[in-house]
């Protein structure tokens, strides 16, 4: 086949000129898809995440320009132990001997070189027995009051025990966020420990959850069998970097990591 040939007088592409604003912007015009990027990029990042802060209440939570992604779940879905892998860090979420028991917002900065581009907030556990019915009440008002809220919120997380399903207390979270889902905002429905499922039991378990998230999506984890670790990262990355929504900032002086949990208002 006969080769066209550029006329030599023919201005240069924008976009190859080093020196254009549209070349310094890697995210414009590009789909989420085509940001996906290499798994070890996406480790690399999260495995500078590092404690920030942690707050008992709302209104001690520093306001934020960077994208954060909140990690939600029933007490002993195994949310700690996904941070702490993702991260490749063992304590960095700190996993609580008493289930239900950590009742703070506890948020860790992404990005290197001291520059934070994103937040990871692990929220309280909820629906674990022991608890005080008055700290229930309390933390679903304050859980729900964040969800709803939170302004650099860009991403949800909610981790499922797929032995058990989704619970009435996960159903409400649902139905809280719903909205705020629909007008964009990243959702992840995550089924933690699925290695203790066979294949047509994790396949099933994924399918209800596809059905049941709400717009969202599901994935299948195994901080044992590290499955679906690739693919989590991944994810994570490109929902706070899809839109150069990541507005990088000097990172905020973190404060000391609590020598034990966090404090509890029970």
């Amino acid at each position: 086949m006969t080769q066209n040939h550029t006329p030599a007088n023919t201005p240069a592409s924008p976009s190859a000129d080093a020196k254009s604003p549209q070349a310094r912007k890697p995210n414009a015009g590009k789909s989420p898809d085509s940001l996906t990027p290499d798994v070890k990029i996406a480790h690399g990042w999260l495995h500078t995440a590092r404690f920030l802060t942690t707050a008992p209440q709302l209104e001690h939570l520093p306001a934020l320009d960077v994208p954060e992604v909140a990690f939600v779940g029933r007490s002993n879905a195994g949310k700690s132990t996904c941070i702490n892998t993702l991260t490749q860090q063992k304590r960095l979420a700190f996993a609580s001997k008493t289930p239900g028991r950590t009742q703070s917002i506890n948020l860790f900065s992404l990005g290197k070189q001291g520059i934070t581009d994103a937040v990871l907030a692990d929220l309280p556990g909820y629906g674990y027995a022991a608890v005080p019915r008055e700290a229930k009440l309390r933390w679903q008002r304050v859980m729900g009051n964040y969800l709803l809220t939170r302004e650099n919120l860009k991403g949800v997380v909610l981790l499922i025990d797929p032995r058990l399903g989704l619970t009435e207390l996960d159903e409400i979270l649902l139905e809280v966020i719903r909205p705020r889902v629909e007008e964009g905002l990243k959702f992840l429905v995550l089924l933690t420990k699925s290695d203790k499922l066979n294949h047509a039991e994790a396949q099933k378990a994924l399918s209800i959850a596809r059905l049941q998230s709400g717009g969202g999506e599901a994935r299948l984890f195994s901080a044992l069998k590290k499955k679906g670790l690739d693919e989590v990262a991944q994810m994570l990355w490109r929902w706070t970097h899809d839109d150069g929504a990541a507005v990088a900032t000097p990172a905020a002086q973190p404060q000391d990591a609590p020598e034990d949990e966090p404090p509890a208002l029970d």
